[in-house]
């Protein structure tokens, strides 16, 4: 992490949780705080529909989701950690900074409260705030030897059975090197930032944000002696859909990309080429979102 002493957040764009209505209240108040600072505006096509009956802010660019990240200089996001986890993948490749409006439930990642906002964002638009970089997965569907599918990850990489009450059967490399074979509903490749969520649920190991780390995380495995394990995130996970399946499995990226898969089908994980860069107040402590998010003692 890092402290900036000086703006450059000049051009700014706008993402919303445009499916709840709830945030159109903090959007507003966001335009307005924005606007009078003297900053350009740009929101994203969908969270624009917010603002579909608001005339007053006509002059704010539309701009379509995987296009805002090369219009503007910072990207806030109003709404939960899905909410960021959308924009992150939409905007990494243009290496524009994300902060994140916290409307949503959890906020380990959007973790400014709509009651600090204004507080909050003056001085890390002053140039005072921490910046944290954080790693992303790439995962390719490969299938008789083509890539059919492609989609990134800040969270996780979920192979899981698509069906109630069954198993799918795979095996696991890393870095070519044959790991096991198991049946199980599924299993999770995390990044430090994705510990967190759906890998914590399961029973994997918190790994701290910068971290140069996996965990792979089974679901529900068909045996007592299977863990989760770390490796080095530079490492390649090939997971692998065995010819033993009569389902159809899936994969989820985030849990907001899926994608159908066959027997046979092959799943290549490997770090993102391009990284993250988070930013937060210079208030933000890890372990104290980590004692408030997940309830520990404080004695």
């Amino acid at each position: 992490m890092s402290n900036k002493q000086t703006s450059r957040f000049k051009r700014i764009g706008l993402f919303a949780k445009h499916n709840n209505s709830s945030v159109l209240d903090t959007l507003e108040k966001l335009i307005h705080f924005l606007q009078a600072r003297g900053h350009t505006l740009s929101i994203e096509t969908q969270s624009a529909s917010l603002l579909s009956k608001q005339d007053v802010f006509r002059n704010i660019h539309t701009i379509p989701r995987e296009q805002l990240g090369a219009a503007v200089d910072l990207v806030i996001v109003i709404g939960g950690d899905g909410s960021l986890l959308n924009a992150a993948r939409a905007i990494v490749a243009h290496q524009v900074p994300i902060v994140g409006i916290n409307r949503g439930r959890l906020g380990f990642l959007a973790d400014i409260l709509p009651d600090n906002m204004e507080q909050a964002l003056n001085a890390i638009l002053d140039g005072h705030y921490l910046e944290e970089q954080r790693f992303l997965l790439n995962a390719r569907i490969i299938r008789q030897g083509k890539t059919i599918a492609e989609s990134a990850a800040l969270n996780d990489v979920v192979l899981y059975t698509g069906s109630i009450a069954r198993m799918v059967d795979f095996e696991v490399y890393i870095n070519d090197h044959f790991v096991l074979r198991q049946q199980a509903d599924g299993i999770i490749t995390a990044t430090p930032t994705g510990s967190t969520a759906y890998a914590l649920s399961a029973g994997g190991p918190i790994l701290y944000p910068t971290l140069k780390a996996l965990t792979i995380t089974p679901l529900c495995p068909h045996t007592l002696s299977s863990r989760p394990i770390v490796v080095d995130s530079d490492g390649d996970i090939r997971l692998v859909v065995t010819m033993n399946n009569d389902i159809k499995p899936k994969l989820s990226c985030d849990g907001q990309s899926h994608f159908d898969l066959e027997a046979g089908d092959q799943i290549l994980i490997q770090k993102h080429p391009f990284e993250l860069t988070l930013i937060h107040p210079q208030t933000h402590e890890y372990f104290s979102v980590l004692r408030e998010k997940l309830g520990w003692s404080t004695q």
